[in-house]
């Protein structure tokens, strides 16, 4: 039977009191685990993520979807969890950073927020390095810390010996009353690798299945799963697999460059696009060397600058994509592709030729320039979004932009919360082209597909009349 409602989907949530206690890694281990017992488990993240997300994915066998209060709302983040668990026995949400860590004083927008608002029980993994009863005493203050958060279990990470686990496992037990899922003792290698904005995407580099095939080992050997699926009121039924209508395709076509340098895409972005009638085609930055028939181009985030040579190698492509832009193509592109598509980037003392479309070129620091949410206020026109309107996304970026002819450009954003370029503005619009920093979530923003679509359909009539004219003459 399908789930209609939030009710009839077993769920949990995994969180921690504080960021790097081991609950990512934790999390793929287990995805993969259920999804060998053949447990079909739908994973979430909650927040603007795109990279724990690639790896939850590959682990589970189903893509992952991120769950925002901020850039979605509580009615489609509802809805998503909803929607997309009508063919999951349950569904498995990673938090981020600590429980209750959220935009201000009073928690909003933090894991602790979403769980209430899901009804979802919450297992806390526990760093309990150097902790024996003291653990408890942790555990018990997030249990009394904010009514309505259900604490269900706890996994505890980094035990040193025998006798601190049991230590611990009694003090729980005695002091807290729920069960111990797991004690995961302290063990070399029980990491992803990392670089300046966090865990390495998956499938950038070989060796991802033998990692998640290593999380699996540790979580089979050192948890209670079954005590994990008691928790989230699993019960083992399969629900129908569900029938999704796909939208009609208008003819348009839609390019997304999707490849080992941009990555960053939240599914909900392209399956937007295609309900609207868009038949999205996949680009690669590397190795195509045109943009082939195409209406409209779609340039996501990623690492560009850790590709900067091969970028550069593929002349062809970068050309023609230049020519699109200046022949009036819509192009939207945020952070890594708003990098691609400037004049130049410069990474590690080396400089490299890019699309040269945004008149600027593109530096690195060591710190983050932009880092969090974001509030942009539509200040100028533009064939995206009203003027007016609000766009809610976020930022995580070391790059920043110089070297801007703003003469030939318009910037349309007043950053109201974030950095964007400096100087409380963002998004640069040259033509048809918008590109900056903010990654948007389009759940929370129904106009950014229609109006993409209906641009890139004006331009393909542009081109039949340009080409029957050009026959005619």
């Amino acid at each position: 039977m399908l789930p209609r409602n939030l009710a009839q989907v077993p769920r949990v949530v995994m969180a921690a009191p504080h960021g790097a206690s081991g609950k990512t890694t934790l999390s793929i281990g287990i995805l993969a685990a259920l999804s060998r017992q053949g447990i079909t488990v739908q994973p979430f993240k909650k927040g603007p993520d795109f990279i724990d997300p690639s790896w939850m994915s590959a682990a589970a066998g189903r893509e992952c979807r991120n769950l925002d209060l901020f850039m979605m709302g509580s009615a489609q983040v509802k809805g998503s969890l909803v929607k997309h668990c009508r063919d999951a026995q349950l569904a498995f949400i990673e938090g981020a950073m600590g429980l209750f860590d959220g935009l201000d004083g009073e928690g909003s927008n933090s894991t602790a927020q979403l769980a209430r608002l899901l009804r979802a029980p919450v297992v806390l993994v526990v760093d309990v390095t150097r902790m024996t009863r003291s653990a408890a005493a942790l555990v018990a203050g997030f249990q009394s810390f904010e009514p309505g958060v259900n604490i269900a279990g706890v996994i505890l990470n980094k035990v040193g010996s025998a006798r601190q686990e049991q230590l611990v496992r009694d003090a729980i037990a005695r002091y807290c009353h729920i069960p111990v899922i797991g004690a995961v003792p302290k063990k070399e290698g029980l990491t992803i690798p990392c670089r300046h904005l966090g865990l390495i995407p998956e499938g950038e580099k070989g060796g991802t299945a033998a990692v998640i095939e290593k999380l699996r080992g540790v979580a089979e050997e050192y948890l209670d799963l079954s005590l994990l699926l008691q928790a989230a009121g699993h019960r083992g039924d399969v629900p129908t697999k569900s029938q999704v209508k796909s939208g009609r395709t208008n003819g348009v076509r839609i390019g997304v460059i999707k490849d080992n340098v941009f990555t960053f895409y939240y599914p909900e972005n392209l399956e937007v696009l295609a309900a609207a009638g868009a038949d999205l085609q996949l680009i690669n930055s590397l190795e195509d060397q045109g943009l082939g028939d195409i209406d409209g181009l779609y340039i996501g985030g990623g690492f560009p600058e850790l590709f900067t040579a091969e970028l550069e190698a593929n002349a062809p492509l970068r050309e023609e994509i230049r020519a699109a832009g200046e022949d009036g193509m819509p192009i939207y592109a945020e952070c890594g592709g708003l990098m691609y598509l400037s004049r130049s980037i410069t990474f590690e003392g080396i400089t490299r030729s890019m699309v040269g479309l945004i008149p600027g070129d593109v530096f690195f620091d060591k710190k983050p320039r932009g880092h969090g949410y974001t509030v942009m206020e539509v200040s100028q026109p533009n064939p995206f979004f009203p003027q007016g309107s609000c766009v809610r996304g976020h930022e995580f970026h070391h790059s920043y932009l110089d070297n801007l002819d703003a003469s030939g450009v318009r910037l349309i954003y007043k950053v109201q919360r974030g950095v964007g370029l400096g100087r409380q503005q963002d998004g640069i619009l040259y033509k048809n082209t918008l590109a900056s920093y903010n990654h948007i979530h389009a759940s929370g923003l129904s106009c950014w597909a229609k109006n993409f679509i209906r641009m890139a359909g004006a331009y393909r009539k542009q081109r039949v009349r340009e080409s029957r004219l050009a026959q005619i003459v």
